[in-house]
């Protein structure tokens, strides 16, 4: 068979029979690579002849309720969804160390003990690293079957499936994966690709599901071309400092669940520990008696999370204020700095500001505006907030102070850990029930939460 060599955008897939500095598809700089290219051979047809499905009608559909299988990591499961669904393609993605391995090993452990058949394919690690991981986690004797392989070629991994037939499959990773039918070398765009088409094809026909282990990018993106993601059926990143204790599971896709949900764990030396009361974890460093500091409950899915907000202004001495914020959105940070400064007179165009989200975690929801915007202020005007205080609003451009969902839920969750005080905005205050141990603050404006915040005194 005639081969040739094009070049292929390691960020789309886009292919050009010369060299371009930039993409024309996703406009990515120096991202085409030389690849060897072949046309698709026969074998390729006929492979695909042996996972036929013939159309049925929609009504005649039987679905199993409760079908989901839980892997008794309940982290896991939540941000699943409930358990993994028969069939379903999982694509694990993260920093390198992060735990996407430790994850995927301990998973495959318990679904062994579950009586389960598992098929554990390592391509980057022996037998006996593997082993040697497994005895580091402590679950090296598991009684199920659980199979080990060391296996980079996709035919053969394709026969161990239909040979043992598997409950589940973990594929470690997908860009040592190479399909012997495309000339190009493993962690090509063309081979990511059509690895990752043929094994979802095969999940979807027998009903094996399939987590696969993905690299990430320096962007911090999944390696390999975007389709990659729009193959499969969930898409988990985590996040968090490999040098960090704490890590946090996310679904950025879930065809069978929120993508608002979250796992927390925390790296001990026999692996992910679950963390079972992450806002207790969250605030138990926090520092007492300093500017600066506010706690707010966010929402992550259906869990309410307490989070501490840390702020840090300081004198500018360089003639261009800096604006940092680690766990918070930037763009988000300049129109609450805008804000201050408009509506309540703070003059901060001189100051150096820095926003920090304790714990690592990354926030999204506009509920912490109040909080990011009261913690500039406390550190500005050195004034310490009202104790025992949860803060809890969204901020408009007028310095208004919107509502926000699921208040009661947030409230309950600071109420269990000790909090006495609560600022709300004023149009969530219908409805909310509490005992007498939380003071419910009512505010319509930024200017009106900071009066009552910053009545501490000074520090």
């Amino acid at each position: 068979m005639k081969t040739k060599t094009i070049f292929s955008c390691q960020a789309c897939g886009y292919q050009s029979p010369k060299w371009l500095g930039r993409c024309p598809d996703c406009s990515s700089w120096n991202t085409l690579a030389e690849e060897d290219y072949a046309a698709p051979s026969t074998k390729i047809r006929e492979r695909s002849a042996l996972y036929k499905d013939e159309p049925v009608l929609l009504k005649d559909v039987e679905v199993k309720v409760g079908s989901r299988l839980k892997t008794n990591i309940h982290e896991l499961d939540r941000v699943l969804g409930g358990g993994i669904v028969a069939g379903s393609v999982i694509l694990i993605g993260g920093d390198p160390g992060v735990g996407k391995s430790t994850i995927s090993l301990q998973v495959s452990n318990h679904l062994a003990k579950q009586g389960k058949t598992v098929l554990y394919v390592s391509g980057e690690e022996s037998v006996a690293q593997t082993k040697l991981r497994a005895h580091r986690l402590g679950d090296e004797h598991t009684e199920g079957k659980l199979y080990i392989v060391n296996q980079t070629d996709l035919s053969f991994i394709i026969e161990y499936i239909n040979k043992i037939k598997p409950d589940v499959v973990f594929i470690d990773s997908i860009q040592v994966l190479f399909d012997p039918g495309i000339s190009s070398s493993a962690g090509s765009v063309s081979q990511v690709r059509e690895c990752s088409g043929i094994l979802t094809q095969l999940a979807k026909t027998t009903g094996t599901s399939i987590f696969i282990i993905g690299h990430v990018t320096k962007e911090g993106t999944i390696a390999g071309p975007r389709v990659l993601e729009h193959i499969v059926d969930t898409v988990l990143y985590f996040e968090g400092d490999r040098f960090s204790i704490y890590r946090i599971l996310r679904a950025v896709k879930n065809r069978f669940g929120s993508t608002n949900e979250i796992g927390v764990f925390e790296m001990a030396s026999c692996g992910l520990k679950e963390v079972k009361n992450p806002s207790e974890i969250f605030l138990s460093e926090r520092p007492k008696d300093v500017t600066g500091s506010v706690v707010v409950s966010i929402l992550e899915g259906t869990r309410p999370l307490l989070v501490e907000i840390q702020s840090l202004v300081s004198k500018s001495s360089f003639g261009y204020a800096r604006r940092r914020a680690q766990g918070f959105d930037f763009n988000r940070l300049s129109l609450l700095i805008a804000v201050l400064e408009k509506r309540i007179g703070l003059h901060l165009e001189a100051e150096d500001i820095f926003i920090n989200v304790a714990g690592g975690i990354k926030i999204e929801d506009p509920t912490a505006d109040l909080a990011v915007a009261v913690a500039i202020a406390s550190a500005f005007r050195d004034e310490l907030i009202l104790a025992e205080t949860v803060v809890l609003g969204e901020v408009g451009l007028a310095g208004e102070i919107r509502s926000i969902s699921q208040a009661a839920l947030r409230i309950n969750e600071a109420q269990k850990l000790g909090f006495k005080r609560c600022i709300l905005p004023r149009n969530n205050l219908k409805g909310i029930i509490t005992d007498k141990s939380m003071e419910l603050l009512p505010c319509s404006t930024l200017k009106e939460a900071l009066e009552i915040l910053l009545s501490g005194g000074k520090s």
